[in-house]
C-alpha cells in the first residue's frame, strides 16, 4: 500500500493545535512538505518546528486569520510561488453553540463566510497546481452533524452540512482531474475544545467533569475518547496515493457513535 507522500507539498488549516496539528505530524511523517496555517506565529513556529523531516523535506507556517478572505488570500498566493499545494486538509473551528431557532440571522452569515467562502477561496487558488501534477487532495474537517444533527449545535449543523454538500459536488467535478475530495468526520476527541466542552457541561450541570467524561464515554461504543492521532491517521490515508479510489464520502472516525450509516 502505497501511503508515501514525498515530493507533496500539503497546506493543513487550524494547525497550531488539536486535530490539525495531528494532521501536520501525520502528512509530515509520510513524507510531505507541511505549510501549517493558523492566526498565532508563535504556536505555529512551534509546530513547525518539531514536524519530521527527513531529506529533502522542508516546512513552513502562514499566520493568517482565515476569516479575514483578503489576508487568506494573499498569504496563500505568496505561499503557491514556491510550488504548488497538492494536500489541503481544510479545519476550521465550529460556530458557537446554541439552538437553531434562538440564533442572530447574523450568526448564520458569519458562519457561511467563515467556512464556505473562506473555502470556496482557498479552493480557487490551489486548484490550478493540483490540476496541473493531476494530483490533488482535499480533505474537510467537519462534523459527525453531517449525518446526524448534534443538539444545541444549530448554527454548527446547518453550515457543516452545507460544507459536506460543497464538497460533495466538487468530488463530482474534479476527480477527472485526479482530484479527490472528502469529508473526515470527527468524534469526542482528546482535544482541548473536547476538555472545554466538558468543563461547560460539567459547570452548568452541577457535576463534576468526571461524571461529565463518563457520560460521554459510555455513548461511545469503544467506552473511550479518540485521540488526535487517530484521527489524523485516516487523513493520512486518504491523503495519499492509496486512496485515489475514494472520492466524495463522509468518513466518521468516532469510535461507532455515529447512530447511522
Amino acid at each position: 500500500m502505497n501511503l508515501d507522500l514525498s515530493g507533496k507539498r500539503a497546506l493543513v488549516c487550524g494547525a497550531s493545535q488539536g486535530l490539525g496539528e495531528a494532521c501536520a505530524r501525520q502528512l509530515a511523517e509520510q513524507g510531505a512538505d507541511v505549510v501549517v496555517l493558523a492566526r498565532t506565529q508563535t504556536k505555529l513556529e512551534a509546530v513547525c518546528s518539531s514536524l519530521a523531516i527527513k531529506p529533502g523535506q522542508t516546512h513552513g507556517y502562514i499566520a493568517v486569520d482565515a476569516g479575514d478572505t483578503a489576508a487568506l488570500s494573499a498569504a496563500v498566493a505568496a505561499e503557491l510561488h514556491k510550488g504548488p499545494l497538492h494536500i489541503w486538509v481544510n479545519n476550521t473551528g465550529g460556530p458557537a453553540p446554541g439552538p437553531a431557532h434562538q440564533a442572530d440571522p447574523a450568526a448564520y452569515a458569519a458562519a457561511f463566510g467563515q467556512h464556505l467562502i473562506s473555502a470556496q477561496t482557498l479552493l480557487q487558488l490551489l486548484l490550478p497546481g493540483m490540476r496541473a501534477d493531476g494530483y490533488g487532495r482535499i480533505l474537510n474537517v467537519l462534523s459527525t452533524s453531517v449525518k446526524t444533527p448534534i443538539p444545541n449545535l444549530g448554527v454548527s449543523n446547518s453550515i457543516r452540512a452545507a460544507m459536506a454538500n460543497w464538497a460533495k459536488t466538487l468530488a463530482g467535478e474534479l476527480g477527472c482531474d485526479g482530484i479527490t475530495v472528502n469529508n473526515v468526520l470527527p468524534g469526542l476527541t482528546q482535544t482541548a475544545r473536547l476538555d472545554s466542552l466538558i468543563g461547560h457541561v460539567a459547570q452548568s450541570s452541577g457535576r463534576t467533569t468526571e461524571q461529565v467524561s463518563e457520560t460521554m464515554r459510555a455513548g461511545i461504543p469503544v467506552r473511550r475518547f479518540g485521540d488526535p492521532e487517530e484521527f489524523a491517521n485516516a487523513v493520512g490515508f486518504l491523503a495519499s496515493p492509496a486512496a485515489a479510489f475514494i472520492n466524495g464520502v463522509n468518513l466518521p472516525v468516532d469510535g461507532g457513535s455515529t447512530a447511522s450509516l
